[in-house]
């Protein structure tokens, strides 16, 4: 999340000042050590063994000015081998005495012969600056507020464009109709969510008996609240919700203080306004709608808050790691990670080097333990980070991690973004400069405490990632649904193909400028095929899970489409005996009714309503919105007519459901008009 400073908002400091440089690690040690960032814990430090360290090994750690040696992950019963197998067993955390000078420990450590690695405990940072935007909920009565979309009455759903942009100039003087994650019409038609699907936010704690996510928060029933017992045995006191991995403790929004010149330094809001987006109770008559948020009916995907930052610090190499272990034990399909490293790495085993190792076998860990019936294994979900680099920042960079861009309201990518190399897969992120005000921003929940509202508009890759999270939750909940599995790499594969295409939108401006008011003009040729695979699309997600082909059409005029990827290359020359068009899908896509010519010499197959048909081995329609839908179409395989009976020999008859999505054009000339 980020807006430039001069911006009027609630300001809260999201990062301290960076520590000194660290020295070298004299002689042969060097090489163990992982000492770059811009910022670190100095009084601990980690070490990973070569193995599994003796009592006696474990002492030699224990030299003058450390305090104590413990292990950086507590074992989970029953997975003791997967623990192994990524060496989390090996890993343990240095304390250090308040005068202890950290570079000597750190290269005293080194010198151990059977320490493999010494890590300096980094700190990561959110993809964020932290500016606020406080909205009020509207105060009409239940019975006026007008349905947001065909399912939900929440009330605030009209102004969540990144969910569906019909092109309202209130979010942009530039809005592009169908810069969003086309989710309607999952809602409407296919899924709402799941309560046993559990998105794990690492980030800020989540206000988690906000009015609008208590209901669909994951609840550890093994834990009795606030008795100070760690009831279930998993080695932390009242992890309700949760747990705070900074403070060693309860959940918490709301840490900090105010500094001398009156300014907020603490918690932002930001894990709650991420948890919003990815599951805010939908159609229950409160304030906004969450991606995964459910119908109204219990049938919400779950957040589970793992607390990584708290006030004014936190994110250290020791928290992430282990919220990321504490999200694979307690049962998480994906975590949800809008932090990283601002410094730049070369390749992934230079960020390894650098701040990585704790950290990346955490999250293998995550990937290989298995919560959910529908994959082998859990998604890791990061952002691409805010510095407008051409590149992505780790740990989202790391080549098996799907890292998040972010685009605005006119469906360009946001001033803010990172992109390039590393960033996989593009979400709304919004983008102040619009001329609207915060309207083109995205609009999420907050904690009331900091801000007088439950709700407000942030803006950054770190409000990107939970649309994708969302997105992913809603596909894992359909896949259990229609009881389809897939392999966790075949299901990334399958996530980073659901996209829109971007690069035509990117090349249709007209200057090859992007215009923003009250912002520098942002030259768009650099982000030409550098936004991932583009646009993530949650409908053609589902459809991949359902196995349908996904045809594409332009709104505004009658096309044909080509069949092929339904019915193969021989589509042109089959016979074609129906075509049917659901009323979803006239509705969704507001297609309008259409006439074959020519019927006397060459046949066409026409829906009963005449909202499509089939001629020369095409399918002809007109959208006016966009949209999407599944259409029937039956052909005969294998001659003119179906076989049987008296018949003479015939073909067989083959029924394809195919999808359609109706998107708006690029607005040049299909090749981008400046390139």
């Amino acid at each position: 999340m980020i807006v430039a400073a001069s911006l009027l908002a609630v300001l809260v400091s999201c990062r301290q000042e960076p520590l000194p440089s660290v020295v070298d690690v004299p002689g042969s040690a060097r090489t163990k050590v992982v000492n770059l960032g811009d910022e670190w814990d100095m009084s601990s430090f980690l070490v990973k063994f070569a193995t599994r360290p003796s009592e006696a090994e474990l002492k030699e750690l224990q030299f003058e000015g450390v305090l104590s040696v413990e292990p950086l992950f507590n074992s989970f019963p029953g997975k003791e081998d997967l623990e192994r197998q990524f060496g989390l067993d090996r890993w343990f955390v240095v304390n250090l005495e308040e005068d202890t000078e950290l570079d000597e420990a750190v290269y005293r450590a080194a010198e151990l012969a059977q320490v493999a690695v010494v890590e300096y405990n980094v700190l990561a940072t959110k993809a964020s600056d932290c500016k606020v935007y406080p909205a009020s909920e509207p105060a009409s009565e239940p019975a006026t507020r007008a349905t947001a979309s065909g399912k939900f009455n929440d009330p605030m759903l009209p102004n969540q464009w990144h969910y569906y942009n019909q092109g309202n100039k209130a979010f942009s003087v530039n809005v592009a109709r169908g810069a969003d994650i086309n989710v309607n019409d999952v809602w409407n038609n296919l899924i709402c969510g799941d309560p046993d699907i559990i998105v794990a936010v690492v980030d800020e704690g989540v206000k988690y008996d906000h009015p609008d996510l208590a209901d669909n928060m994951w609840v550890n029933k093994g834990e009795i609240p606030g008795n100070g017992v760690d009831d279930d045995k998993n080695g932390y006191v009242d992890d309700v919700y949760g747990y705070n991995f900074n403070t060693n403790g309860p959940i918490s929004w709301n840490v900090g203080y105010y500094d001398d010149r009156g300014q907020w330094r603490g918690d932002s809001g930001h894990g709650t306004h991420c948890a919003g987006t990815i599951a805010a109770v939908n159609n229950n008559n409160k304030g906004v709608s969450g991606v995964a948020g459910g119908s109204g009916a219990q049938d919400g995907c779950k957040i589970m808050s793992c607390q990584i930052f708290s006030g004014n610090s936190g994110g250290s190499a020791k928290t992430v790691s282990n919220a990321i272990k504490y999200a694979a034990d307690m049962g998480a399909s994906i975590i949800s990670c809008s932090f990283g490293y601002s410094t730049a790495f070369s390749s992934d085993d230079a960020y390894k080097r650098a701040v990585g190792s704790a950290e990346i076998d955490a999250i293998h860990y995550f990937e290989k333990s298995r919560n959910n019936p529908v994959l082998d294994g859990n998604i890791a979900i990061f952002a691409a980070g805010n510095e407008e680099h051409n590149y992505a920042h780790y740990p989202g960079a790391f080549y098996d991690i799907i890292s998040v861009s972010a685009f605005g309201p006119d469906f360009l990518p946001a001033y803010f973004t990172n992109y390039g190399p590393g960033c996989n897969i593009s979400a709304p992120g919004g983008e102040y400069y619009h001329g609207v005000g915060e309207k083109s921003m995205v609009l999420s929940t907050l904690p009331k405490e900091l801000y007088k509202e439950d709700y407000g508009y942030m803006q950054g890759t770190s409000m990107a990632c939970p649309h994708v999270s969302g997105v992913v939750a809603l596909a894992l909940s359909y896949a259990k649904q229609l009881k389809r599995t897939f392999s966790r790499d075949e299901f990334k594969r399958m996530i980073l193909a659901s996209v829109t295409d971007i690069d035509q939108r990117i090349g249709s401006v007209p200057t090859g400028e992007k215009p923003l008011i009250g912002y520098k003009s942002l030259s768009m040729a650099p982000y030409y095929h550098q936004m991932g695979t583009g646009a993530i699309d949650a409908w053609r997600l589902m459809m991949h899970i359902e196995g349908l082909p996904t045809l594409t059409a332009q709104t505004g005029r009658q096309q044909w489409i080509d069949l092929s990827p339904a019915f193969g290359t021989a589509s042109v020359s089959l016979t074609y005996l129906k075509v049917e068009v659901p009323a979803t899908a006239v509705s969704s896509m507001g297609l309008q009714k259409v006439t074959p010519t020519n019927t006397d010499k060459y046949p066409a197959v026409v829906d009963e309503n005449g909202y499509a048909y089939v001629q020369f081995g095409r399918l002809y329609v007109q959208p006016t919105q966009i949209g999407s839908g599944k259409i029937s179409i039956t052909a005969v395989g294998g001659g003119d007519h179906v076989g049987g009976g008296s018949n003479p020999p015939g073909g067989m008859e083959l029924t394809q459901q195919v999808s359609l999505i109706a998107r708006e054009a690029d607005g040049g000339n299909g090749t981008g008009g400046w390139l």
